[in-house]
């Protein structure tokens, strides 16, 4: 109790010190625009809530230290710039995300009020009989679901949730898997929203967007050794750090969480008249629709890109595809769990409000995220700045350790900013500036850009994706965010090895090798080191 006063005091200090500097920054009048400054918002934030492990407060003290450096010394701009550039254009830029997490969590709801969940639990009982079963067959569900990382933190979630509670997997470490899956195998799938962002990125290379994205595949080491990392956690049992005490509590003691704060259980209700299908022929629905409304949105069945697979998916807009889709989707399912008398149409109408109430603390923290982003994207000049220091770097006789630089320089941006896709937006057409087309570096580069994006997001507590998985294993999201950062920072370390070897040897399937290599012995190492500290 003690140690929690502490750390509020700290806290506390911490906030008033940082809302200070950002008054006085911007009575004397130093610029804040496309400088460091425009960093300092979202490093406020992120400290805060590794600090305090809230993160609603945190991120609004993070809003406001970025509206003050922004406000030209009025007191009536810096707030016009909390309410309007960050909280109101967060909310209207995302209103289709929201509106899709919404729809998502009422089709949980009604799967959960069918029964479908418990039958499905009752088969896992029978076909899933350990924890490495359970973990895998999430790590597994999770790389089949390539399409788009919210689809695949949430649905993931609500299927898997029953099975790995079954069987004493800790919710941390269920969220971590989820993570782990969603943005690395998205990253380089062919087929998802996110080739379709990165092709359309990096058109005017010389190569069309999609071709230099498959050729980048091979040397996104962050993306392919995370999978190497979570099977060797998995069939190795060597978990470290926070994650092993959520473990450890959860083997031994049956605790899912390991804090005080907790999520509340999604009400799962049996029903004999359910079967496993019941919550299969739901997922497949919401994946084909939402498939069909990506590809309607983006033109494929009549418009620029019509019959154009590809050119449709970078054409999309997933803010309007998805929510398209999962309207339709919800639609069959209510007539379908009714016509299977698995609800009433009065049961299926009280779902409707469970599921928004069940996201409501990630759209609340999703809209504060985006708000801190806006400030500090858009108000604060922060993708100039790290632009600046990209040519900086670029004008340097360093060309084979520069996918190293990109690399380390792409972690951090993500981390700061908390969106992948904002920072390979703002990096694609640098790095794409600094290698000729028959220069191998321009893939390893790209690569770079891709991974460190990839890392960055997951390392950061405002980052979308880290949001959804906590959201979708119904994990508290600071337990999700500091069970994972050794991880992640684990294989960043081994990803920045990889970089460095790979602008020297410039082969994909060398430094691949080397890094699963580096991957398993550094997990025999902490696992040795976790027992003999046990």
């Amino acid at each position: 109790m003690k140690a929690k006063r502490v750390t509020g005091i700290i806290a506390a200090v911490v906030a008033v010190a940082a809302i200070g500097m950002a008054i006085a920054v911007t009575a004397c009048g130093i610029t804040t625009t496309a400088t460091f400054w425009a960093l300092v918002p979202p490093i406020v934030a992120i400290g805060l809530a590794l600090l305090t492990k809230e993160v609603y407060s945190s991120l609004f003290v993070g809003i406001v230290v970025g509206a003050i450096l922004g406000c030209g010394k009025s007191f009536t701009t810096a707030v016009d710039n909390v309410v309007s550039v960050g909280l109101i254009e967060a909310v209207s830029g995302t209103a289709g995300i929201f509106l899709f997490l919404v729809i998502l969590g009422i089709i949980v709801a009604l799967i959960n009020r069918s029964g479908a969940s418990a039958a499905f639990g009752r088969w896992a009982e029978t076909h899933i009989k350990s924890r490495v079963g359970a973990q895998l067959a999430t790590f597994v569900f999770g790389v089949l679901i390539f399409i788009d990382d919210y689809f695949n933190c949430l649905t993931v979630g609500s299927v898997m949730k029953p099975v790995t509670d079954a069987h004493r997997v800790s919710r941390a470490k269920l969220s971590y898997i989820i993570d782990a899956t969603a943005a690395p195998v998205c990253m380089i799938a062919p087929i998802s929203s996110w080739a379709a962002a990165v092709a359309s990125y990096a058109e005017g290379t010389g190569l069309s967007g999609i071709q230099l994205f498959i050729k980048a595949i091979p040397y996104n080491f962050y993306s392919l050794l995370t999978f190497v990392f979570v099977l060797g956690i998995i069939f190795m049992k060597a978990d470290f750090g926070s994650m092993r005490k959520h473990e450890l509590n959860a083997i031994n003691n049956g605790d899912l969480f390991s804090t005080e704060e907790r999520v509340e259980a999604t009400d799962v209700e049996n029903n004999p008249k359910s079967r496993v299908i019941d919550l299969l022929l739901p997922i497949i629905i919401l994946i084909v629709i939402c498939v069909f409304g990506l590809l309607y949105v983006g033109g494929f069945f009549g418009g620029d890109y019509a019959n154009d697979l590809i050119g449709a998916f970078g054409n999309t807009d997933a803010t309007v595809g998805l929510p398209w889709g999962s309207i339709l989707a919800l639609i069959l399912v209510v007539f379908y769990m009714i016509a299977r008398k698995l609800v009433t149409f009065k049961e299926a109408m009280e779902c409707v409000p469970k599921g928004f109430m069940a996201m409501v603390p990630a759209i609340t923290i999703l809209t504060m995220a985006t708000s801190l982003k806006n400030i500090s994207n858009d108000l604060l000049g922060s993708a100039s700045y790290v632009e600046m220091l990209m040519k900086s770097e670029a004008a340097q006789n360093l060309q084979s350790l520069l996918p190293a630089v990109i690399f380390i320089v792409a972690c951090l941006l993500a981390f700061a900013t908390g969106t992948s896709w904002g920072t390979f937006g703002i990096l694609i057409p640098i790095v794409s500036g600094m290698f000729s087309v028959d220069n191998p570096l321009l893939y390893i580069g790209m690569s770079a850009c891709l991974a460190g994006a990839v890392c960055g997001d997951h390392c950061s507590p405002i980052s979308d994706t880290t949001i959804m998985a906590s959201a979708g294993a119904e994990c508290v999201h600071v337990n999700h965010v500091s069970t994972q950062l050794p991880y992640a920072i684990t294989v960043a370390a081994i990803s920045f090895v990889c970089f460095v070897i790979a602008g020297f040897v410039q082969n994909a399937v060398i430094c691949l090798a080397i890094g699963a290599v580096l991957t398993i012995g550094t997990l025999l190492v902490m696992k040795k080191l976790s027992a003999k500290k046990a």
